[in-house]
């Protein structure tokens, strides 16, 4: 790379960096102030809805950017990350349920809806601590963080890649999907955990403790991004990107692939983790319908859609595919499915780098299009 290549990638990642910085700016300060502060009769006004949704779409573009971080850079394609995000949402959810106390249906102090319903007497051993945040919020990044790393240690150890992976990552996510349905693994079978009143003391009907969420949850993003963005432009970054494009070559240089992979897997699960618990208290339930391997599929979509290997892709395409799927969703239910199919087949074929790759090939035609002023003076 030359001097004037060089400048000029300097002055795109700074002109991206602006960009990333302008858009956060607009999603922690604009949107608040434009649900409480501008009057609701206001077309400038956002109702709590949107901000719910919106707050939402944060915590998938988080589950994005930590498929991202290993399929784009290691090229690890995990079609199972709805299980690290399920998890720390579960996590979230039991401190949440032990919130509720006495103020359930059944009234009882201890014992969750459910248990007291299915004639449980005590609470299960491993909902014990469940009641002290910290506790919740340490276990919604161990628990996801401890599966990846036993999976990952099995798998990578014994050089499973590829497709192969994949398959054993979806295999792992819908058996965890039938066993969260079982009444007595504890953990409200079918219906879930919800019903959630507050958390931290804090009423989550409020609009204001909608808003907080909604804060924090665009923060997280922007810290899970640099975490991500730190990992790939180190040292451990090139390796994994020569791992995804030549991974018997870095095992022949004497890098240990196997502890590479095994240690992005496992921050991506404790990143998804993180997700899961914000997402919780903004949509009220947590099912073993986030289990479901399609919606692992999803996320991967998502980022293929946005651009792999690009962070900021991944981001986007979270919005991008959800925008959509809440607009097709309420105008047409029936062919979302079929337009989530045809968008993953069409970005596969047509747009391989993802809609970040459109931008891209658009900027190269601008610089390589002469102005008319320099082919007149030609």
């Amino acid at each position: 790379m030359g001097p004037l290549s060089s400048r000029l990638f300097a002055l795109e990642s700074h002109r991206n960096w602006q960009i990333s910085f302008s858009i956060g700016a607009i999603l922690i300060l604009l949107v608040p102030f434009l649900n409480l502060a501008v009057p609701s009769d206001s077309w400038l006004h956002i109702s709590d809805f949107w901000v719910n949704t919106l707050g939402k779409f944060l915590c998938f573009a988080m589950l994005a950017l930590a498929l991202d971080l290993i399929w784009g850079y290691a090229g690890i394609l995990s079609l199972g990350h709805g299980a690290f995000f399920g998890l720390g949402g579960y996590a979230m959810g039991m401190y949440l349920m032990r919130q509720i106390g006495d103020r359930s249906v059944y009234g009882n102090p201890e014992l969750p809806d459910f248990m007291v319903f299915l004639n449980w007497t005590e609470l299960p051993w491993f909902w014990q601590g469940f009641d002290m945040f910290w506790f919740a919020l340490l276990m919604a990044m161990l628990v996801p963080g401890a599966l990846a790393f036993v999976l990952g240690w099995l798998a990578f150890r014994s050089r499973i890649t590829g497709v192969y992976f994949s398959i054993i990552s979806q295999a792992m996510v819908f058996a965890m999907m039938l066993a969260f349905f079982r009444n007595e693994m504890g953990f409200g079978g079918n219906n879930g955990l919800t019903d959630f009143k507050d958390l931290l003391g804090f009423d989550l009907s409020e609009p204001e403790v909608r808003v907080a969420l909604y804060v924090i949850s665009a923060i997280m993003l922007g810290l899970v991004y640099l975490i991500c963005r730190f990992v790939t432009t180190s040292k451990l970054g090139n390796i994994l990107v020569a791992v995804r494009d030549a991974e018997t070559r870095v095992r022949f240089l004497g890098y240990s692939v196997a502890r590479a992979k095994l240690f992005v897997f496992t921050l991506s699960a404790i990143l998804a983790g993180i997700a899961g618990a914000l997402y919780v208290p903004q949509v009220g339930i947590i099912n073993p319908g986030e289990f479901s391997p399609a919606k692992s599929i999803e996320i991967a979509i998502w980022v293929a859609v946005g651009g792999r290997g690009t962070l900021y892709g991944a981001i986007a395409g979270a919005f991008a595919v959800n925008g959509a799927k809440s607009l097709l969703t309420g105008i047409a239910p029936e062919i979302w499915l079929f337009f989530l199919g045809a968008l993953f087949i069409l970005v596969t074929v047509f747009m391989p780098r993802g809609l970040v790759g459109l931008v891209r090939q658009w900027r190269e035609r601008r610089r390589t299009i002469p102005s008319p002023e320099t082919s007149h003076a030609r």
